[in-house]
């Protein structure tokens, strides 16, 4: 088996090998993966984030050694919280890009070494952190309030099917990104989102930070958001924007209409 990491600000990954496939998700630079197959100049991965499984070019793929995926795997992994911030080689004149939610795995003293490269970054970051209900209830508003604040970071960021970056981003990858940026693993699409946390039975027992699903006249589940309050939502739909929502679903006051309907409301950290 083959191991990889993203050395690229942002890698496409495709449906189907091929540049013209559908693109179903990106990887961010620092995201490690597993190489599961080759097929000419495209590798099938696996992501290590969120078990997503796609194609990219080989051209693009960075490979390393399993001590060192599982050094970098197992170890505290900061994600970076400027929009955008560069990040430069230790020892050349070179720099990338990074945009908003990258993975620093390993980071310290403002450094981050991946076998014998080795890279300084000196933005912000949020380090990673655990969640869960033994946290105090005091820490718990805070991270809902945390949650709020770092969605707005995306605010008016534009739709890209598959995309998980300010620059473009889907309605699901928003609210993956938005919940990585705390440290916490969402899956990547909307409809396996929904099969994690628990749930809200009514909106208005829901609290800031929890997720609400959409689903389509077949009930097949096709849109996700973040509640703001219980009566606004923050999710992306053209852009991303905040809406009013109730019991039926998200109403657009511009529109003068219901633009999507309610499923569920999920609640991913402790009471």
């Amino acid at each position: 088996m083959k191991y990889g990491i993203c050395l690229h600000s942002v890698i496409p990954v495709r449906a189907e090998p091929s540049h013209k496939s559908e693109l179903v998700t990106q990887v961010l630079f620092g995201e490690l993966y597993i190489i599961l197959e080759k097929e000419d100049t495209w590798c099938r991965i696996k992501l290590s984030f969120d078990g997503y499984e796609g194609w990219i070019n080989l051209l693009q793929a960075h490979l390393i050694d399993e001590d060192e995926y599982l050094r970098l795997d197992k170890s505290e992994t900061a994600v970076t919280m400027d929009l955008v911030q560069l990040l430069s080689f230790e020892t050349e004149r070179a720099m990338i890009p990074l945009v908003l939610g990258s993975s620093l795995p390993a980071f310290e003293e403002s450094r981050i070494r991946v076998a014998q490269l080795v890279f300084f970054y000196d933005g912000l970051i949020s380090g990673s952190r655990i969640h869960d209900k033994t946290t105090q209830s005091q820490s718990i508003r805070e991270i809902r309030q945390q949650l709020i604040e770092e969605a707005s970071l995306y605010m008016n960021a534009p739709y890209l099917w598959g995309g998980r970056t300010p620059f473009g981003i889907d309605c699901s990858g928003f609210v993956q990104m938005v919940y990585k940026l705390q440290g916490m693993k969402l899956l990547r699409d909307a409809s396996q989102q929904a099969t994690q946390g628990e749930v809200v039975s009514l909106i208005d027992e829901a609290e800031p930070g929890d997720l609400a699903f959409f689903d389509d006249i077949e009930g097949n589940i096709i849109h996700a958001g973040l509640l703001i309050d219980r009566q606004r939502i923050i999710h992306c739909s053209g852009k991303v924007q905040i809406n009013n929502i109730d019991h039926e679903g998200i109403y657009d006051a511009n529109l003068r209409k219901y633009t999507h309907k309610l499923r569920l409301i999920k609640r991913m950290i402790g009471n």
